[in-house]
Formats: C-alpha cells, sequence, structure tokens
C-alpha cells in the first residue's frame, strides 16, 4: 500500500499535518490571562489582577474558600465542600479556564482582554 502513495500524496499530507498543528495553536488557545474574576452566589465578589502574588477568603454557604494566586496563576487552594473537585482542578493559567465549587457556590475564571466562547448560541 505503501507503493500506491506517490511524492504528491506525501507532501499535502505533511502539509495538512502542518495547517492542523498550526489551527490547533492559534485558534485552541485560551490567550493570556491578566485578571481573576471571582464569583461567590451568583454574582461578581472580587476582580483581581494576576500581577501580585495574594490571597482572598471568600465566603460561601458551607464556609469560606480561600483562594491563591501565584506566578499569574489562579487556583481555589481550600473549599469546606464534601468531594473537593474544585481543589483538586489545580492551577489555572490561561484565559477561559475556571474552577467551580457548587456546593459552596464559589468560582474563579480567568479573564483577558478577548472573551472566549466554548460555544455559540443563536
Amino acid at each position: 500500500m505503501l507503493n500506491a502513495i506517490r511524492p504528491g500524496d506525501w507532501l499535502t499530507m505533511l502539509a495538512g499535518g502542518a495547517v492542523t498543528v498550526w489551527l490547533m495553536s492559534v485558534c485552541w488557545n485560551g490567550g493570556a490571562a491578566d485578571r481573576a474574576i471571582v464569583r461567590s452566589g451568583g454574582k461578581v465578589f472580587r476582580e483581581l489582577p494576576l500581577s501580585p502574588d495574594s490571597q482572598l477568603h471568600v465566603p460561601g454557604p458551607l464556609g469560606i474558600s480561600v483562594i491563591t494566586i501565584h506566578d499569574r496563576q489562579a487556583r481555589i487552594e481550600s473549599d469546606p465542600s464534601p468531594r473537593q473537585y474544585c481543589v483538586r482542578q489545580g492551577w489555572l493559567k490561561q484565559a477561559g479556564e475556571i474552577a467551580i465549587c457548587l456546593p459552596n457556590e464559589i468560582s474563579v475564571e480567568l479573564a483577558g482582554r478577548t472573551k472566549n466562547y466554548d460555544s455559540l448560541n443563536y
């Protein structure tokens, strides 16, 4: 079967692969984040810049959640929720990433200059 592939076919496959890699790097990247948006109970609690390292204590229905910002990254360090899914999510690095603690109604979202969409609805 490899004998049936001609040099032009190889060139076409190589070009297609290169275009695919380029499109993934351009379109799939969330971009650089410059601020963290912290929500509590569905409302914006505070917007924090990512440049200085800081720690924020956010009250929720179950207790206090601790959000840490370090090296232009953010994470939920501790939360009183029973399963700790949002804590296990780890560091958020790119714009558009979000960590949500549903039982405690706390979320952290990284935002950049442009808004990235997962999907569009009409």
